[in-house]
């Protein structure tokens, strides 16, 4: 199938898809002529549609890259028509391939066009609170890079880099490098000596404002932003934990007793996880964590809409923490 959708917000293994498709359909010593990419601008959607009707020069496929394709999202008549005619004629020796950081429309008729001829595969990062899938997707990265982890050294690369998938592959490959031709799996401590740990310390972050520790909850604010970690990952990893927190606590209060039950609306993958979040949140008022994660919304706003990033943290930060004191 010559058509393909790439999106999602993952940047990294979509261009490594990207990458891929490329070699596997581009002749090296032809890929100057036969490769084009195109931003989506006026008119870009139709010369992208047009040149994917072109066949190649020399060896090899005619690639076709429409970069942040908004065709999925929106799209008027005239376009809808070309995206129609082209298509259903795109020939095998063309490959034609959108990218988008957004999701289709499932309601548009182009939507239901590429579905219908294309592929369509999503890139999009896993949510920080959900721990297994994070441990599953170190478990993959470190197979493929032939690097042997103890359960706990996973655990905790898992947490310390989080959903952000750039770094897990050259913190894996560091790892890789120092643990050599040994056969012995790679310890949580190794892990820990070695890896930049910006998520972990954003959870300590998450159970210092929890405990209401002001002067701590600053001081790893302080630490997180001299570590580069962007700050709305900051923000990210903290509304993952607050919001895993807030339903433990809602569904408790609201008399469940069943783990399983909890888990599921918490969307904690591990049920065992459960009895030490019930003792987490056991003296945290519901109305607290409600305004918290209110809190976290609005910082998560400002910080869009290009606020100051240390001063807006740090007045946000002192907020949260004075709701637990």
């Amino acid at each position: 199938m010559p058509v393909f959708l790439f999106w999602g917000d993952d940047d990294f293994r979509l261009a490594e898809a990207v990458k891929d498709l490329c070699d596997r359909s581009l002749a090296p010593q032809w890929s100057s002529f036969n490769y084009d990419k195109f931003s989506d601008q006026e008119n870009s959607a139709i010369q992208a549609l047009n040149q994917a009707m072109t066949p190649p020069f020399g060896l090899g496929k005619r690639v076709i890259w429409l970069q942040n394709a908004s065709v999925f999202q929106r799209c008027g008549e005239p376009l809808l028509q070309e995206l129609t005619r082209t298509l259903t004629a795109v020939p095998d020796t063309s490959i034609l391939l959108f990218t988008s950081p957004h999701k289709p429309d499932g309601r548009l008729k182009s939507t239901k066009l590429l579905q219908k001829h294309g592929k369509v595969q999503e890139f999009s990062s896993i949510a920080p609170w959900k721990t297994e899938q994070l441990q599953q997707q170190v478990r993959q990265v470190a197979k493929q890079a032939n690097l042997t982890l103890t359960p706990a050294a996973v655990e905790l690369l898992s947490e310390s880099v989080g959903n952000n998938m750039r770094q897990l592959v050259n913190e894996v490959e560091k790892l890789k490098l120092y643990q050599g031709d040994s056969s012995q799996p790679l310890s949580a401590d190794a892990v820990a000596n070695l890896v930049v740990v910006n998520t972990q310390n954003s959870l300590q972050l998450a159970s210092a404002l929890r405990q209401g520790d002001t002067a701590l909850a600053l001081r790893l604010i302080a630490d997180l932003i001299e570590r580069n970690e962007p700050a709305l990952r900051i923000v990210s990893t903290l509304v993952g934990q607050f919001r895993t927190w807030l339903w433990v606590k809602m569904m408790v209060q609201a008399g469940e007793r069943d783990e399983w039950a909890i888990a599921q609306a918490a969307e904690v993958n591990n049920p065992k996880r459960i009895y030490y979040l019930q003792k987490e949140v056991h003296r945290l008022s519901l109305m607290s964590l409600q305004q918290a994660m209110q809190t976290l919304l609005e910082l998560d706003a400002s910080l869009k809409q290009g606020k100051a990033e240390m001063p807006t943290l740090q007045t946000k930060i002192i907020e949260i923490s004075q709701l637990f004191r």
